[in-house]
């Protein structure tokens, strides 16, 4: 897809291929060659992803001005350096045995269904599979099956949310009423939600096509009622990898609440800014961890392994649910201005221009759209997810199955019809 940018990807497979071989043959030197070799990984996805937002910040603060080429982001590059990099961390730690085999390395780092937006794989869990995997008719249909429900949330609900979102980010936010700004947070709510998602589906079921069982990556996070859950729930992959790369080095929760603290900010200042290379997504990162931190203050852990009332679990459930979109708000915004002022028309803070009490919900959204919007609520509760199951009922394979050809007849009905809408994170 991209020729030009195939050396980065070689050069960071050769980086920790020869680092990690170093490290096995000179253990008494191994810290010093783990640290080379992973500033050497931080020195290529820093280039590439914060040159630009370096420049453009160093001409704001010293007005000035930088004459520097643009520098274009590589697909993926977040996610294979991240997965190369725990490859040089587990050989380092003795996790796992250094991979001499070069092609063996290579596949693990740019296996292509999760090269370009995950699930991030840890070596130590990949590298059995390397030497001893099964092919069968078996993983072969359930790997179609998860595809194809992957690819129906991408296109069928992820694509008709992201017409509703933007369609209303696109307009400044004093053009929008109250309800109009919710509606637009919501729908990239699920938009974000079953683009990557569906992604992650479509990478797992291709990964079972070839006999490789990548771990889960989301598990149902808008039902969450605390921020903490929601973390457990959201992105998987790259929580696991944040707490098993930077939280337990750092410290974790060992040394007292104020290195907790200070490890958890750490950790979601870092993941704001792996997101992208712009101050919302830095303040993204950061808004979330102020919530994570609230609630290890309050002990939340141990309040929601209480029996609670309907309407606590309501409120907890409400509470998450307003600091996710909130910070889906900052999140999708181009800049942290325009999250400002549209945040300010959600709460009423800011007057909507006057004529545009005409500019209802409904000139924004259509009978199919309202329609696709009901199907994504159902679908991000496990609502469903044993309605189908054939331990009850053994007829029941049969229909699921017809419903999964139907889905991916109109999912590549809906391809050949609509433009093209790339996945979310591929620019991440």
């Amino acid at each position: 897809g991209e020729p030009d940018y195939l050396y980065i990807l070689v050069s960071v497979i050769l980086i920790n291929y020869l680092g990690a071989l170093l490290i096995d043959k000179f253990r008494k030197y191994k810290k010093i060659i783990l640290i080379g070799s992973l500033i050497l990984n931080l020195e290529v996805l820093i280039f590439f992803k914060y040159f630009n937002f370096l420049c453009t910040n160093i001409e704001l603060l010293f007005h000035t001005y930088i004459d520097a080429a643009k520098v274009i982001l590589p697909l993926g590059i977040s996610f294979y350096i991240f997965q190369a990099m725990s490859y040089l961390i587990d050989v380092y730690k003795q996790e796992c045995c250094v991979q001499k085999n070069l092609f063996k390395l290579s596949l693990f780092v740019c296996f292509f269904p999760q090269l370009i937006a995950g699930p991030i794989i840890k070596y130590h869990d990949f590298a059995p599979q390397l030497e001893s995997r099964q092919e069968n008719f078996d993983n072969v249909t359930k790997g179609i099956k998860r595809f194809i429900t992957g690819l129906a949330q991408k296109v069928l609900i992820a694509n008709t949310m992201g017409l509703i979102a933007d369609k209303i980010f696109i307009q400044y936010p004093n053009e929008l009423s109250t309800g109009v700004s919710w509606l637009g947070a919501f729908a990239y709510t699920f938009q974000i939600y079953f683009d990557f998602s569906g992604y992650s589906d479509m990478a797992i079921g291709l990964g079972l096509i070839f006999g490789f069982k990548f771990m889960e990556n989301f598990n149902y996070p808008y039902i969450s009622k605390s921020v903490t859950e929601f973390w457990r729930r959201w992105h998987m992959s790259l929580s696991g990898w944040f707490k098993q790369y930077v939280y337990i080095p750092l410290g974790g929760n060992r040394n007292g609440i104020k290195n907790t603290i200070r490890n958890l900010g750490i950790v979601f200042l870092l993941t704001g800014i792996w997101h992208g290379a712009a101050w919302n997504f830095i303040v993204w990162g950061l808004w979330n961890g102020y919530f994570i931190i609230f609630e290890k203050l309050l002990n939340i852990k141990e309040f929601e392994q209480k029996k609670h009332s309907l309407i606590v679990r309501f409120l907890q459930h409400i509470y998450c649910i307003f600091v996710f979109v909130i910070g889906w708000v900052i999140f999708r915004a181009p800049d942290l201005n325009y999250a400002l002022k549209y945040i300010k028309i959600m709460f009423g803070l800011s007057p909507a221009h006057p004529e545009l009490q005409n500019y209802t919900i409904f000139y924004y959204i259509d009978l199919y759209e309202v329609l696709v919007f009901i199907i994504a609520i159902l679908c991000s509760i496990p609502l469903f997810e044993n309605t189908l199951c054939t331990k009850y009922i053994p007829k029941m394979k049969y229909v699921r199955n017809i419903f999964l050809l139907v889905l991916f007849i109109l999912s590549v009905s809906m391809i050949a019809s609509d433009t093209y809408n790339p996945f979310i994170y591929f620019r991440f």
